[in-house]
């Protein structure tokens, strides 16, 4: 299995709108780990990690966003596995 750790950043009008459920849905949905919280400073940043082709369709999914949102970059990042603490499946962690 081709499996894929990332970080994402995502601005843009995120927060207040929803985006962290639908993240949380979409990687259900797509079986992935990991987790979706909101930043203090107004983005919302998620680890997620899977296999690369469904990492990929949550990225797709998190340039869309829900249709109360406006997002504006995703920056993505390669991650390190190790940041999961063998965490399996997809949560919403508190603000950071």
């Amino acid at each position: 299995m081709n499996r894929r750790v990332v970080r994402l950043l995502v601005t843009g009008r995120v927060q207040g709108v929803g985006f962290r459920a639908f993240v949380e849905d979409e990687a259900n949905l797509l079986a992935l780990d990991g987790w979706v919280r909101n930043r203090r400073d107004g983005t919302v940043e998620a680890l997620v990690a899977g296999p690369a082709d469904q990492v990929e369709a949550l990225i797709a999914a998190a340039r869309r966003g829900p249709p109360a949102s406006r997002v504006e970059t995703v920056n993505v990042e390669n991650a390190d596995a190790v940041e999961l603490l063998g965490r399996k499946g997809f949560l919403t962690l508190p603000t950071a």
